[in-house]
């Protein structure tokens, strides 16, 4: 029988490193005053979950809620992300870099009053080659400068590629931190245009779904603005922080014990030529009838 972890109810420089792999399923600043830090909904699963030392690939499908979530912010676009969510009034979660909060110092912030922030290392490793106190220094560091830069305590944390081994996951464990990957790849890093980010999106989505992209692709702005954020609309799919998706609809034991699939219609494995292809390919059902407007 399943049983359900959450309720229904609401500085270092940087580090060198080894090359980039392709991503896998298991893709100055002022100080400012202290302030308090806050919690948000779904902390104590959030704190389960990281204690049970698996991954996290998707919520529990039995609601209508998904978790749209930007890797290796903050950046340019950052901004215009912040501004599309606003304006629909939806969540999303942010894993950032610690190195690049040195030139976006009040991003964090910012992206803090519309979500969730989360650890995407100091410098966007493979942490899969790396000794544990290696892996450890990258997680510490970033989780230290998103800290006090959004006053927030950071429980989220997310491999770059989805690379992780043992090493990785003993260590994240060590810190309390969850490592939260995704069902719903966009394939926006593999150079997808803006249809065909939204196409990967929207073809993948289900209930309860975790969906991978980047806020540092105008492309993806594009995809968010003209596209993915109106259908999500008209589908009537609710957008929310990974700690709400946990609070709303968390995955069951049985699902964690499964990976990807415990998880519904997940987005095929980037490993493969033929699913490279179809993630980038023009179908005949595109979204040609939309008019291109610039969107920023």
């Amino acid at each position: 029988m399943a049983t359900w972890l959450g309720t229904r109810s609401h500085s270092s420089e940087a580090r060198s490193g080894s090359g980039a792999p392709e991503p896998t399923h298991s893709g100055g600043g002022s100080t400012s005053p202290r302030r308090r830090t806050i919690s948000s909904p779904g902390k104590g699963v959030t704190a389960r979950l990281a204690r049970l030392g698996v991954p996290l690939y998707c919520g529990g499908h039995r609601g209508h809620v998904v978790a749209l979530t930007f890797d290796d912010g903050p950046g340019p676009y950052t901004h215009l992300v912040l501004r599309l969510l606003r304006r629909d009034h939806a969540r999303a979660t942010f894993f950032l870099v610690g190195r690049l909060l040195r030139d976006w110092p009040v991003l964090p912030l910012r992206e803090r009053a519309l979500g969730s922030l989360g650890d995407h290392t100091w410098s966007h490793i493979n942490l899969a080659a790396l000794p544990a106190a290696a892996v450890t220094s990258q997680l510490e560091d970033a989780r230290r400068a998103i800290s006090a830069d959004a006053h927030v305590r950071v429980q989220l944390f997310r491999p770059p590629y989805g690379s992780r081994n043992a090493t990785v996951d003993r260590v994240a464990r060590r810190l309390g931190m969850l490592d939260v990957l995704w069902n719903v790849d966009s394939f926006d890093w593999a150079g997808a245009n803006w249809t065909q980010i939204a196409r990967n999106v929207l073809h993948h989505l289900s209930p309860g779904a975790i969906v991978l992209m980047h806020e540092n692709r105008g492309q993806t702005i594009r995809a968010l603005k003209f596209i993915l954020l109106p259908a999500l609309r008209r589908l009537r799919y609710r957008l929310v922080t990974v700690p709400q998706l946990l609070a709303l609809d968390p995955p069951s034991t049985a699902q964690l014990d499964r990976g990807l699939e415990g998880c519904a219609r997940n987005s095929p494995s980037p490993g493969s030529a033929k699913t490279r292809s179809a993630a980038l390919g023009i179908e005949k059902r595109d979204y040609s009838r939309l008019s291109f407007r610039t969107a920023l």
